[in-house]
């Protein structure tokens, strides 16, 4: 009896160790991002207890309005002057695969970028945000830009990624959230079952290959982009587009009021 009940513990134990606790869980969830307030963390980078590191960012933007950053996605971004103008620094390169004018679903943004001090050349795959999010319920206006993060050069994937964005007082807000760690081997636009997924996604290797200061530099590139982003895309919507939003009343943008 006790050999069964060591055994058992044993067992349980090495369940934990690879998958987390509760095992086999934490898929993005669409319930608090898309939810009327705020979660705990807006900003900021968790450990989730399957090993996933959760990346928010919050972007105010006043004056934009979340059809602007649709726009940006769907119409605007064509080149890599385009996407330097995002971020300076940190934009390297771009090209896109499977692009359509006037949408970004379905199509895949080829990059090379900056994540803190690494180069990194990723396949960012855009599809509809209940692919990413469970229990997805957009409200009227609002803008999803979901995506499955893999790498250019190798066909994995690695992480999934949305940005929520909602219509304001001030203009706009962005809830930007990151899930590294989400590992499965591609087909064309298709996961499909591999040792790479089967292994890749237990808690002992997401501990091993996603560090606090992975994340957080993540973290900080995205605050960095979606900052210039809001800067500069009121002037450029309008100047491409010829429409001029009435100006949004001055509000402070700690509180929303």
């Amino acid at each position: 009896m006790n050999k069964w009940i060591f055994g058992a513990v044993a067992l349980a134990a090495l369940i934990v160790a690879a998958f987390g606790w509760p095992p086999f869980s934490g898929g993005p969830s669409g319930k608090g991002v898309l939810g009327d307030g705020y979660m705990s963390t807006e900003t900021g980078v968790q450990r989730q207890p399957n090993g996933v590191y959760q990346v928010s960012a919050l972007t105010r933007m006043p004056d934009v309005k979340a059809d602007m950053v649709r726009w940006w996605f769907a119409d605007y971004l064509q080149t890599t002057e385009h996407y330097k103008r995002w971020h300076p620094t940190a934009h390297v390169w771009m090209d896109w695969e499977n692009k359509v004018p006037g949408a970004y679903v379905g199509a895949s943004h080829l990059v090379h970028e900056y994540i803190g001090t690494e180069l990194v050349k990723l396949r960012i795959q855009f599809v509809p945000p209940e692919e990413i999010l469970a229990d997805a319920d957009l409200k009227p206006g609002d803008v999803a830009v979901c995506a499955r993060v893999g790498l250019l050069e190798t066909p994995i994937y690695v992480a999934r990624m949305c940005h929520i964005v909602r219509d304001t007082a001030f203009g706009a807000e962005m809830r930007s959230r990151f899930w590294m760690g989400h590992v499965a081997r591609r087909e064309g636009n298709d996961s499909v079952t591999s040792i790479e997924g089967v292994f890749g996604n237990t808690y002992l290797a997401r501990r091993l290959a996603i560090s606090e200061a992975d994340a957080v530099a993540l973290m900080v590139h995205a605050i960095e982009e979606m900052g210039t982003l809001a800067d500069f895309l009121p002037d450029l919507h309008a100047q491409e587009t010829g429409s001029f939003p009435a100006p949004t009343p001055s509000v402070d943008l700690q509180t929303g009021n």
